[in-house]
């Protein structure tokens, strides 16, 4: 058994299988392949090849040279490659210079992650006729079997596939567990007791959909949704990488976000706003400043703001853009073009540098000069330029004072013989021939001043981009910026240009533009890519399990014809979110049963085929929620920033000692995201890497959750906090028990726990604890349980 592992590393090594792109692919086609190109295979490729070593192809390093296999995978410290590139023994490639470290490191990662070799394509454009790339079909309900299940089109489309597997659906769930699924779904908060009571009691046709309306319509449903949207925007509060400093304001992308969910903007108006929105008349000021703040979705990636080649870290930071515009909004990794025609999808590297002429005419960076600095959007108004002028003004009068003190202290002392006539005296020799009373008026002053100085108000700004030079660039030969080949004009790749090219003009960026294209109802992607983002949202698992690549290495849909039936329900609905979630919310493949039978467990085993719904754990940032939620600590303040430090201040003194504060009651959407160092609740419970996008989170379980919820001052506060609470409710033990699964669970205790309860807390007071510490004890152990933890 501990063989199995080495021995896959080496068979996905050795035959490059494909079973969708990871990014252990992107590694390969970002850093290791160009590499091998650029360095190595003048030497060692398919014309020239050296010692019998080739580095072009999997089947090539697998054979190896006359020295043997140049690569061991998993194992990098006994690769001959490793050991010819550090040039430590007998070995020092490549023969024309040294590899960086950053490139040898590199290397080392790629083969301590099984050294898969992604082979690459022979026609780049035999791969247009892509299911993703097809204009959306309009799908045909076709007739089903149980016709009571399938009124709905998204029940007939998931039970034609059911019935084919000769599967039924599972029943409906019941009342207790449908709204706290759906509130949990729509606003990351557990319902109250009286939204439950009032709910289970309502028996009208309509109560289930009026409780799915009235969970779109609260401001918890803007900070759910928009934690969602932050993930594939990769949204943080800090820069990560080698600088790792405050986005001091990215705060405000983010209540933005907010905001455009809970008004339902239209979802092609929210992207051209992201990546135009400075370019969009606006008639009110308000309009205007919250699209600048928008476009801080093109700004928020990791930078290197200390890079020494500014070619490259421009290069660097447009390749960054287009890789997440291409993930978040397209399903395709765009980014792999940038060094050579992508691998897999149909996209020219030509086309990749077309693209990049956009962004090139765009600035996101106020300077290069390190440490660089990003470009940031004045939003400010009237009242603020005032307050600004004022201070400016209290400074200046100050300033004035203190310049006519020390001069007419200077003349004092000239009368007096103390300093000579014929010269004008400086502040300094002045203020050495001062007597007490007035060196301590002069020190008042000072101070005076220093308060000032510290409490200058910062004119709003927003991280975002605005135009610039309007350029256009040349391929850069194997992502190399110092060799260029052919000037490339602005465009989009062929394959995502639909029925023809959009027009870009000569004398802007064309970024609304290409907004627009991107937004249009004739691009088949978008509208795809959204509604199975929102689809695996809701139910853990997308149509298209890949949901950040949609291109030739992501995985086909489990039901095409319903993806396309909901794109074009979407764009038909005037791209609302909301109206998505209530068409997916409205269906009784939503709402039903998780229960697991065998005969699910057999014909059904990943849940791809919806015969139930599938129970998942909370994230990390529902979780924390709903711990705060339950025992009444939650604050629901919102908006605002959290940080603790200055815009473009390190997060981490030269003592290395962490600034960064988690020590609040609100929401966790507010919380800071600092890359590099994320949060400890949120990182054990699968929390998403900020410095890239992320539509598909990890669930994983590991013992440490289980000891977090045994340890952590969290729970045990909230323990604690429902505990008091049910002391003040009443004095009856057994009511108080009640309390507590009511607080956590949003139910009643069944006889049996109520009966284990009642024993607990007898035992538990008999080992000298107090009634509330029993009580909170036991809150603890429900808090801990499966069912609070998970969505079912």
């Amino acid at each position: 058994m501990p063989m199995l592992y080495p021995q896959v590393a080496v068979y996905l090594f050795f035959t490059s299988v494909s079973l969708g792109q990871t990014p252990l692919d992107e590694h390969f086609e970002k850093k290791i392949r160009p590499l091998f190109v650029e360095r190595c295979q003048k030497c060692h490729g398919d014309l020239v090849s050296r010692n019998g070593l080739r580095l072009d192809s999997s089947v090539a390093l697998q054979k190896g040279g006359k020295r043997g296999k140049a690569v061991v995978p998993l194992h990098p410290e006994t690769s001959l490659l490793i050991q010819a590139v550090k040039r430590q023994g007998e070995l020092k490639m490549p023969p024309d210079g040294p590899l960086s470290t950053q490139q040898i490191a590199d290397l080392e990662l790629w083969i301590k992650q099984g050294a898969v070799f992604s082979p690459p394509t022979t026609t780049v454009r035999t791969n247009s006729l892509h299911w993703s790339f097809q204009p959306l079909n309009k799908t045909a309900i076709v007739p089903v079997k149980n016709n009571g299940w399938g009124q709905n089109p998204v029940d007939a489309l998931v039970l034609e596939k059911l019935e084919k597997a000769d599967l039924k659906p599972s029943p409906e769930a019941n009342k207790s567990t449908l709204i706290r699924r759906v509130c949990f779904d729509l606003t990351g908060l557990p319902p109250t007791m009286p939204e439950i009571e009032a709910y289970q009691s309502d028996n009208s046709s309509a109560a289930y959909e009026a409780m799915v309306n009235r969970y779109l319509a609260t401001p918890a449903y803007g900070e759910r949704w928009g934690r969602h949207w932050l993930d594939v925007a990769r949204y943080a509060d800090s820069n990560g990488l080698d600088e790792n400093v405050a986005h001091g304001n990215a705060w405000r992308y983010r209540d933005y976000v907010v905001g455009a969910f809970n008004k339902n903007m239209p979802y092609n108006q929210f992207l051209i706003e992201q990546l135009a929105g400075d370019l969009l008349p606006s008639e009110e000021k308000a309009d205007k400043h919250s699209r600048l703040i928008a476009t801080g979705f093109l700004s928020l990636g990791p930078k290197v703001l200390a890079e020494v080649d500014k070619q490259k870290m421009e290069m660097d930071i447009i390749d960054e853009q287009i890789d997440t515009l291409g993930k978040t909004i397209l399903g395709m990794t765009l980014g792999c073009a940038r060094c050579h025609d992508h691998k897999f999808d149909p996209i020219l590297t030509g086309e990749y540098y077309s693209l990049a002429g956009v962004f090139k005419s765009t600035k996101t960076m106020e300077s290069f000069i390190t440490i660089a600095k990003w470009n940031e959007n004045a939003i400010g108004d009237e009242k603020d330029m005032k307050r600004i002028k004022d201070h400016a003004d209290q400074v200046a009068t100050l300033t004035k004072k203190t310049d006519a003190y020390m001069e007419a202290q200077g003349t004092l002392l000239i009368t007096a013989n103390k300093l000579p006539k014929d010269k004008k005296p400086t502040p300094k020799e002045i203020e050495a021939l001062l007597l007490e009373p007035a060196k301590t008026h002069l020190k008042k002053l000072r101070e005076e001043a220093a308060a000032l100085e510290k409490s200058v108000p910062e004119a709003p700004s927003a991280m975002g981009v605005t135009e610039g030079k309007v350029t256009e660039v040349a391929i850069h030969i194997r992502g190399n910026t110092d060799r260029l080949g052919k000037v490339m004009p602005h465009g989009v790749p062929e394959v995502l240009a639909v029925k023809k090219q959009p027009t870009f003009p000569t004398q802007s960026s064309g970024r609304l533009e290409l907004a627009r294209w991107i937004a249009s109802e004739a691009n088949p992607l978008t509208a795809r890519v959204m509604v199975n983002r929102v689809w695996r949202w809701h139910f853990g698992q997308g149509i298209v399990s890949t949901v950040d690549n949609f291109g030739l290495l992501g995985a086909k849909p489990t039901h095409p014809e319903l993806l396309d039936w909901l794109a074009n329900y979407f764009i038909q609905n005037k791209w609302s979110i909301k109206d998505l979630h209530r068409v997916i919310l409205f269906s009784k493949t939503y709402r039903q049963e998780s229960r697991l039978t065998a005969e699910i467990s057999t014909k059904d085993p990943a849940g791809s085929l919806y015969a139930r719904f599938t129970p998942r754990r909370f994230e990390g940032e529902v979780l924390r929620d709903a711990l705060l939620a339950v025992s009444g600590q939650l604050d629901n303040t919102m908006g605002g920033s959290l940080l603790q430090v200055k815009n473009r201040a390190f997060f981490f003194d030269h003592t290395s000692k962490d600034l960064t504060k988690y020590d609040s009651n609100r929401r966790s959407i507010y919380l800071p995201v600092v890359r590099n160092n994320l949060y400890e609740v949120f990182s054990l419970f699968d929390g998403t890497d900020a410095a890239v996008a992320n539509g598909d989170r990890a669930n994983t379980t590991i013992a440490p959750q289980a000891l977090f919820f045994l340890n952590s001052n969290l729970v045990m506060d909230a323990a604690g906090a429902i505990a008091k609470k049910a002391t003040q409710v009443s004095p009856s033990v057994s009511n108080q028990l009640g309390h507590l699964y009511e607080a956590a669970l949003g139910r009643k205790p069944t006889p049996a726990e109520r009966a284990s309860g009642e024993l607990f807390l007898e035992q538990a007071m008999k080992q000298t604890q107090t009634n509330q510490q029993a009580l909170s004890a036991l809150s603890q152990v429900i808090l801990a349980s499966n069912e609070f933890v998970t969505q079912r």
